[in-house]
């Protein structure tokens, strides 16, 4: 089995070097990542300046692009060399709710998808270094299932996975994607020179974190399985009201 693997934290964060080691041992990986850190790129590509690729002493290639530039990169340029899997991660913090909008590890595995391949993202259920090997385990589990019983690639899945030993884990549930409350506001400040500049504010509380969602795997102990669909679209439910407020006289 060929994966290629990639992530948002870049070529060189420590999670990418653990998930390697582990699936290294069950199939043959390659990795193409950020040369930086792009948390937060979402699906953006690098579409006015050129791509370079450079090569590591440790084998891993590193792209002056985004997540998805580099997946792109491994599967639809004249260095692809195609996977049958691609994987993301493993982030060093939680890919959950609406943050999946934002997440570049969510979007390397959705660029995986676009190119008709099966994709895993892989995160952390908290910010940390310490427990990468149990996320790593995890994930090769899934693959070794996913060998043995294949899925459609018409769907990604968004691995969450809490931040204790492999032995702490209580199991695994399949959830949806629960919902924050707004972000904080932005903070103003200035830099030494006196120029305004502006930070994001920290995340919004939960809102929905109901007993099958993303939020309440990860705080029970659960690792969370959300199956991703790149159809945006509406159910048929909003379709139809939609459809009535059109059709209402103004």
């Amino acid at each position: 089995m060929k994966i290629l693997l990639s992530n948002d934290d870049g070529v060189r964060a420590p999670g990418i070097a653990v998930l390697y080691k582990a699936l290294a041992e069950i199939a043959e990986v390659r990795v193409i990542a950020p040369e930086r850190n792009c948390s937060g790129a979402s699906n953006s590509l690098t579409l006015h300046e050129p791509l370079r690729v450079e090569q590591l002493e440790n084998g891993f290639f590193s792209v002056n692009g985004t997540p998805t530039d580099c997946v792109h990169l491994g599967t639809n340029s004249p260095i692809a060399e195609l996977p049958d899997l691609v994987v993301s991660g493993i982030n060093d913090a939680p890919n959950m709710g609406d943050d999946v909008l934002y997440s570049g590890t969510v979007a390397a595995a959705t660029e995986g998808r676009f190119m008709g391949l099966p994709a895993i993202a892989v995160s952390m259920g908290a910010a940390g270094h310490e427990y990468y090997e149990t996320a790593a385990k995890v994930v090769a589990e899934l693959i070794l299932r996913l060998q043995q019983k294949p899925l459609s690639p018409d769907f990604v899945l968004n691995v969450n996975v809490p931040y204790c030993s492999y032995a702490g884990l209580k199991g695994t549930r399949i959830t949806r994607l629960g919902r924050r409350h707004r972000a904080e506001g932005m903070v103003r400040a200035t830099d030494p020179r006196g120029r305004e500049l502006f930070w994001y504010g920290p995340v919004g509380a939960h809102q929905d974190d109901g007993p099958d969602t993303d939020f309440a795997a990860i705080r029970d102990g659960y690792v969370s399985i959300t199956p991703l669909s790149v159809d945006m679209t509406a159910a048929v439910k909003q379709q139809g009201q939609v459809q009535d407020w059109l059709e209402q006289d103004l």
